[in-house]
């Protein structure tokens, strides 16, 4: 079926990066009353990857911008805006954006840092393609990553087992002959926040008091009940507004935060989990990076192929979500 309206913009470059040091289930069960079995049984992961004492969320995307940049030379030629997602950045007031500006010496970009949690890398490729699209701007830089280990509880096990580090970027350019992006739809129930957090200059919410001392407090019974309700609606206003047919999707790439909650939400929503690609199960739970990683590790191993019709959808602490259905290559 023809897709109505599809936006003059297109993703011609990925990169990703994560760590070197990994934490094992087995590492875990010396540090809090757990078990591989469990984990894996619970969450679908193995490993997670750990960025080192000094290494923060800017170095990660830095990375992962310098890894699409050896597998796509002319990649950042005439970028006009750098997009971040992120919820832990380096510093409170100094954008990553700006930090990967100076690293890479673009000329005097646009750049900004956008906080949407694990859908963060949704919101911004939504973001770029409609100010590509609008004409406002020609090739935007758009990077997922956070630092999750710095924010991590890790005595306790019901967060600890759950969470990695690491970054994905992709450009996003104009494109005239071939637009790629079918179909957006995003959303958020602010009530919900109280079920993930970190408290900052606050320590309240909503005049409710919250603990966690900085580190991340999670309601995952709560964050799985959102996602399994929200999520499969919001690929049905996809498909509605794509015009496509569940069947058109070649690849369903959602936020890797558990395998539970992916295979319910393919369930629901009539999608092969054969046709689900997560990153989960050797790099956890990366947040704002788990898409891009996910993706990337479809375009590596070619799974993702030029012309696959791939629907994205990220969801977390916002409560936020967003999802994308767009044509590869």
């Amino acid at each position: 079926m023809p897709v109505s309206n599809p936006l003059n913009a297109r993703i011609s470059a990925i990169g990703s990066y994560v760590p070197s040091h990994i934490l094992s289930n087995a590492d875990l069960e010396a540090m809090v009353e757990t078990n591989d079995e469990w984990i894996v049984q619970r969450t679908g992961m193995r490993e997670r990857r750990i960025a080192a004492a000094e290494e923060f969320t800017s170095h990660l995307c830095i990375a992962a911008v310098q890894n699409m940049l050896d597998r796509y030379p002319e990649a950042l030629n005439d970028v006009d805006l750098v997009i971040v997602t992120t919820h832990t950045p380096d510093l409170p007031s100094t954008p990553v954006a700006c930090m990967i500006q100076a690293h890479f010496d673009l000329p005097a970009v646009g750049a900004y840092d956008l906080n949407a949690t694990c859908a963060g890398f949704a919101y911004a490729v939504h973001t770029a393609s409609g100010l590509v699209a609008a004409g406002l701007h020609r090739k935007v830089l758009v990077v997922g990553g956070d630092a999750m280990s710095k924010i991590t509880d890790y005595t306790d096990r019901s967060t600890c087992i759950l969470f990695g580090d690491g970054a994905g970027a992709v450009v996003v350019e104009r494109e005239e002959e071939h637009p790629a992006f079918l179909a957006h739809h995003v959303g958020s129930d602010g009530s919900g926040g109280k079920h993930v957090y970190r408290t900052g200059l606050s320590e309240q919410w909503q005049d409710i008091p919250l603990t966690g001392g900085g580190k991340l407090v999670q309601n995952g019974r709560e964050v799985y009940k959102f996602a399994v309700s929200t999520v499969p609606e919001g690929i049905e206003h996809l498909l509605t507004k794509s015009g496509l047919p569940h069947s058109a999707i070649d690849w369903f790439i959602p936020h890797s935060a558990n395998l539970r909650i992916i295979q319910s939400i393919c369930e629901k929503s009539e999608i092969p989990f054969e046709k689900a690609l997560y990153s989960l199960e050797y790099y956890g739970n990366t947040s704002a990076a788990s898409i891009p990683l996910a993706l990337d590790l479809g375009v590596k191993d070619g799974r993702v192929q030029a012309g696959d019709t791939l629907l994205l959808y990220g969801f977390g602490g916002g409560l936020t979500h967003a999802g994308l259905i767009l044509r590869w290559g």
